[in-house]
């Protein structure tokens, strides 16, 4: 079975996508922030990460930083799910292999 870890600050976005995950097949892994996103990839990396950007303690910019720092060689893509659809937060998601820009 496939993992799919959700790091989203908000309970109910990360609930709702959970059971719509989990619906269709998925192991489903939630973290409330980057911090522990960055803890739970680095201990098992998941098939797919999905993250917010805008968090406490580490954002969803610096999540996706670090993994890719920590990870060079990883193969899961990354999923930025945001509200924010400024065109500087897609930009630089556009610059990161396996990263794909979602708006919620």
């Amino acid at each position: 079975m496939k993992t799919v870890l959700i790091v989203d600050d908000e309970p109910h976005v990360a609930r709702v996508l959970k059971l719509t995950l989990e619906r269709a097949g998925y192991r489903v892994l939630t973290a409330p922030d980057g911090e522990t996103g960055l803890a739970a990839v680095l201990a098992a990396p998941p098939d797919a990460l999905v993250t917010d950007i805008q968090m406490p303690r580490m954002d969803g910019r610096a999540l996706v930083q670090a993994v890719a720092e920590q990870l060079p060689q990883r193969r899961f893509p990354i999923f930025v799910m945001t509200s924010m659809t400024a065109r500087e937060e897609r930009d630089w998601v556009r610059k990161l292999a396996h990263v794909q820009f979602l708006e919620k």
